[in-house]
């Protein structure tokens, strides 16, 4: 299916680009998400009558994405949850909750703006991605624990507070390397997407 960006994708155009892509990647994610418009006679006209507009909508966004990028700074959240003795969640951390605790920290972010490949289920130390715009991203760490205790002592040590039983059989409170999420750049996968029927657009961020 042929679109016309209407703002700058990664790894497949800037706006007002026309550009071929599967069309389940299109109706899925593009289309539905404004970030783009089939290529017919009538939208492409409409999208030269409105370019300047268009142009200065994006500009005026990547200031405000980049103003709140700044603001954000080394941001770390801490998600206090249960978990097992190994450091495995009883349930799991997703996009949602990890939004909510940012916004909570004063800088409002939605869900969608949370990059993850699948939800958090251990305990640890998290470095995720947030999309603020197009061309605006910002890496921030997700900290998950027991208690606020733990989430200290996880970010001075870079490592998940997880506890075991001793040879004297009694509970010992060790440490161990978490598993660290690293960020992966959703606006990076989604041209690879393109290439399926199955795009990015059917979020992993699962609720």
């Amino acid at each position: 299916m042929e679109i016309v960006l209407l703002e700058r994708v990664e790894k497949l155009g800037q706006i007002g680009d026309v550009v071929n892509v599967k069309p389940g990647y299109a109706r899925n994610f593009l289309l539905p998400r404004g970030k783009a418009l089939r290529a017919n006679k009538q939208n492409m006209a409409k999208f030269e009558a409105e370019r300047s507009a268009i142009e200065e909508r994006n500009a005026d966004a990547k200031k405000q994405a980049e103003m709140l990028s700044e603001s954000i700074g080394d941001l770390s959240v801490n998600l206090v949850r249960a978990a097992s003795e190994m450091g495995q969640l009883y349930g799991s951390v997703t996009a949602r909750d990890i939004a909510e605790a940012v916004s909570q920290a004063g800088h409002e972010v939605d869900k969608r703006q949370v990059t993850m490949e699948s939800a958090i289920k251990n305990l640890g130390l998290f470095t995720l991605k947030l999309t603020l715009h197009a061309e605006v991203t910002k890496q921030i760490v997700v900290n998950v624990a027991r208690s606020l205790e733990e989430a200290k002592t996880q970010l001075e040590s870079g490592k998940a507070v997880i506890s075991n039983l001793d040879e004297d059989g009694e509970n010992e409170i060790i440490q161990a390397t978490s598993e660290v999420a690293a960020a992966s750049d959703a606006t990076e996968q989604e041209p690879a997407e393109a290439e399926a029927d199955t795009p990015e657009a059917k979020e992993t961020n699962s609720e």
